[in-house]
């Protein structure tokens, strides 16, 4: 049933961004368009909670209850950025906005590093609603199929800090015309 409810929120979040992006820039209407773009982070209480009562009602956790938490994570640490995304392709697609910029040389290597930020943040809190959800449900053989994340969380920030250090060793350079 987890997985439903997450599959159902990842979901939600993006309707939230494409209602807010058509209310913005096709129907003209900024402040509705605001509104959809601002409930983006009601999605992740939601699952918090779904995911909370689940286990407090009982149930055993499973990788699926871990991942609600990785997803909150990665939503609060780069929900604002994937929005911010998306926001400048649909301008620039339907409000005659600037091209997105892309990024070469040390610019990319900042982002990259602004990233390996962006994702400690996202491990950190994925990690602290771990421990909460452990410590709230309180029984070990009901919350130890979500140890393994914390292992899975470590991979994933040395994964994205090798991917900064790439980008550091060998910028991206702009193609040259022929």
């Amino acid at each position: 049933m987890i997985l439903a409810f997450i599959i159902a929120t990842e979901i939600g979040f993006w309707v939230l961004i494409v209602l807010g992006l058509i209310a913005r820039y096709p129907l003209r209407l900024k402040r509705t368009g605001a509104v959809f773009l601002a409930m983006t982070p009601i999605v992740d209480l939601i699952l918090l909670t779904a995911t909370a009562l689940d286990l407090m009602a009982g149930a055993t956790a499973s990788a699926f209850h871990g991942f609600a938490a990785l997803y909150v994570g990665f939503s609060v640490a780069y929900g604002h950025k994937v929005i911010h995304w998306a926001d400048i392709r649909f301008a620039h697609k339907f409000a005659e906005g600037p091209a997105p910029v892309k990024w070469f040389g040390s610019q990319q290597t900042r982002e990259r590093w602004k990233d390996v930020a962006r994702t400690t943040l996202a491990v950190m809190i994925a990690a602290t609603i771990l421990w909460l959800i452990t410590a709230l449900v309180n029984d070990t053989t009901r919350t130890g199929a979500l140890t393994i994340l914390y292992s899975i969380l470590a991979a994933i920030l040395a994964v994205d800090v090798l991917w900064a250090v790439r980008y550091t060793i060998w910028p991206k350079v702009p193609a040259q015309p022929s």
